[in-house]
């Protein structure tokens, strides 16, 4: 007869069976953890990847496990400093605004498509630089908005402009020696509506004046001394009666720009937009690269971002005769694979700064040519502090969107479970 402890014994020897299984199965999915790791490791959880990273995947790539993936961008001032503001490139995000999960201010169900997928001012602690706004007369005010036929309707609005300027604001006032450009598609009839739209978000002081503003393809100021004057806000506008009116630079006076939507990813061209010049015009010194498709897809945009992005850029520059984007534009940016934007800008201007494959790999009073031994491309940098134009801290989205749950903790209990049960009914 068996006695009661060997009864228990396999049930005993199980449990621990299990305890050991579930200890393999959590560490090898999970060997870094509480911001220890680094790109393309694996990860569970946001706060597993260190500063600067975010935990996603990429399923539209294959790529369903979670790795922690690049969130935020180096300027290129905090390495190679006091060039003109043309020589650098710049990461934009295309409808800024039109963010997931906004919510309906006017208490309508908000019927539109989205681009973006966290704040405004996450986007900037993130490091983009270019703000993409489409400003509409509606309510009495002016809101952001997507267009149906040039009107705005309360199931496309997202909310006033002053909201989003004021987040503008904000940031430039916190970080002195940061420049932001924003680029208006502008439907404001009120006269004299954005003068005073940018007078109550307290951006005047920060205006880049269009006196100051290269006419003729010359190069624009040093960012030196756009700091040192305080001219650290540039606007464009898409209406060429404001330049006139209320001073605001009509966008294809000053810089050339590739088709947007499908256009504008399609491989093999790069046409230039209908309103703009064409690629290889010297009259301006700014070119903005969009890199969108016209439907924009969360799910797809990791793929887009991936090597398809730089045969798009580096068709670009082609077409514009061996001139790099100063502005890269895109739909999601904090989706990708691994580096994507991010690694791509790093690129761009590393070939314009100093000739090198990345722009980690410049290095100040250098020559051309000479680079330091960096990571792979596809790893990222150090980001580290926030001073110089580095970026560092958390990497956060408005809401959940984009970020992982706790999946693998519940997959782990529901293996648990499973387990016992058939240790706990084996004969």
């Amino acid at each position: 007869m068996l006695t009661s402890r060997e009864k228990c014994g396999a049930p005993a020897e199980g449990f621990l069976l299990l305890l050991f299984v579930i200890s393999i199965f959590f560490f090898s999915s999970n060997a870094c953890s509480n911001g220890n790791c680094q790109i393309l490791d694996p990860c569970s959880l946001p706060t597993d990847c260190g500063s600067g990273l975010y935990c996603g995947n990429c399923p539209a790539m294959g790529k369903t496990q979670p790795v922690c993936t690049r969130g935020q961008a180096i300027q290129p001032t905090s390495i190679i400093k006091g060039l003109p503001f043309n020589k650098y490139s710049w990461l934009v995000t295309h409808n800024s605004f039109s963010i997931v999960d906004a919510p309906p201010l006017l208490g309508v169900q908000r019927i539109t498509f989205y681009n973006q997928e966290d704040s405004v001012t996450n986007q900037l602690r993130n490091g983009v630089r270019g703000l993409m706004l489409d400003m509409y007369d509606f309510e009495n005010d002016i809101w952001l908005c997507h267009s149906m036929q040039g009107r705005c309707y309360n199931f496309t609005a997202f909310e006033p402009a002053i909201n989003t300027l004021k987040e503008v604001e904000a940031f430039l006032s916190e970080n002195p020696s940061e420049i932001v450009t924003i680029i208006i598609e502008d439907y404001v009839h009120t006269p004299k509506g954005l003068t005073r739209l940018f007078t109550d978000a307290g951006l005047v002081n920060y205006w880049f004046p269009v006196s100051k503003m290269p006419t003729k393809g010359e190069d624009w100021p040093t960012v030196t001394d756009m700091v040192a004057e305080n001219h650290r806000l540039l606007v464009f506008t898409s209406d060429p009666s404001k330049e006139g009116n209320e001073g605001i630079a009509y966008q294809w006076r000053y810089m050339v720009e590739n088709e947007p939507g499908d256009g504008g990813i399609a491989q093999g061209s790069c046409p230039h937009r209908k309103e703009s010049q064409a690629l290889n015009w010297r009259g301006a010194s700014l070119f903005l690269q969009n890199y969108f498709p016209t439907f924009p897809v969360e799910a797809e945009a990791c793929k887009e971002h991936s090597t398809s992005l730089m045969e798009m850029v580096a068709t670009c520059y082609k077409a514009a005769e061996n001139e790099m984007p100063n502005f890269l534009a895109v739909n999601f940016y904090m989706r990708n694979d691994g580096g994507g934007v991010f690694d791509a800008v790093d690129r761009m201007n590393g070939q314009t700064l100093c000739g090198c494959s990345s722009v980690t790999a410049c290095e100040a009073g250098a020559k051309m040519g000479s680079c330091k031994d960096v990571a792979a491309p596809n790893r990222t940098p150090s980001l580290t502090g926030n001073t110089g134009g580095t970026v560092s801290g958390y990497v956060q989205f408005s809401s959940g969107t984009g970020q992982l749950s706790n999946h693998l903790v519940l997959d782990l209990v529901h293996l648990s479970l499973i387990l016992l049960v058939i240790i706990t009914d084996y004969p």
